[in-house]
């Protein structure tokens, strides 16, 4: 089994989400007592929020590149930056080190694809929705045609994603909203959503709704035990 380099705490509450997905998921493969090997590098949130608010990419870039090296020098076999809005910086913190990075749009698209779906909603941070990061990478190298909310409801999402989600906050009110906006996007064409943050899955869930979800969370953690296994 290889060992699992993960880039954690932004937020916490969806770190923990991977950490235990991963060794559920390897417990159901391999059975017995078995668990993952996994390193988790976990940063203190408060000020890489603060320095996305400021657009200050390269000082982040550096940040998740020291968490990176830190990983690689511990041992991992390979690593995952466990949040979707930090994928901006993917590139940099990837040449930042030998071991291969499994980028979360990756592991997404293929599951997607897999499902026959080529027109998907996207919802995330304010930065994930609006920039072409997340966006771009899924058409330009997947093909996929991404829809992503009014810009009302984006302030919505990315509202709810930083003052509630990201502090453990579940508001049933703010459930119903984001549904609302999932229904949106299926008007507007959407086959199906990617939950884009990784801490809406915490708030929104496939009983909810009769369009398709695509929880990176869930889809990212699989596809490391996928990798730690081969």
């Amino acid at each position: 089994m290889k060992t699992i380099g993960l880039i954690g705490g932004m937020s916490w509450e969806s770190s923990l989400e991977y950490y235990r997905i991963i060794n559920q998921e390897i417990r159901n493969r391999l059975g017995g007592q078995h668990s993952a090997k996994v390193l988790m590098y976990s940063l203190d949130f408060e000020p890489i929020e603060e320095l996305q608010r400021q657009g200050r990419w390269e000082e982040m870039a550096l940040i998740l590149q020291d968490a990176a090296k830190r990983l690689e020098l511990a041992g991992a076999n390979f690593f995952l930056i466990c949040t979707n809005t930090m994928h901006k910086i993917a590139p940099e913190v990837q040449d930042s080190v030998r071991i291969p990075l499994l980028h979360i749009a990756d592991a997404t698209a293929e599951e997607v694809k897999a499902s026959g779906i080529s027109t998907v909603g996207l919802l995330g941070t304010r930065y994930t929705m609006e920039q072409n990061f997340l966006k771009g990478y899924l058409s330009s190298k997947h093909g996929l045609d991404v829809i992503i909310p009014e810009p009302d409801s984006r302030d919505i999402v990315h509202n709810v994603v930083y003052d509630e989600l990201c502090l453990g906050t579940i508001r049933e009110e703010s459930k119903k909203v984001f549904l609302r906006i999932i229904q949106d996007l299926g008007e507007k064409g959407a086959q199906g959503v990617i939950l884009g943050c990784t801490e809406i899955p915490l708030l929104v869930h496939q009983k909810d709704t009769s369009l398709p979800l695509f929880d990176t969370t869930a889809i990212h953690a699989k596809k490391a035990v996928e990798m730690a296994l081969m």
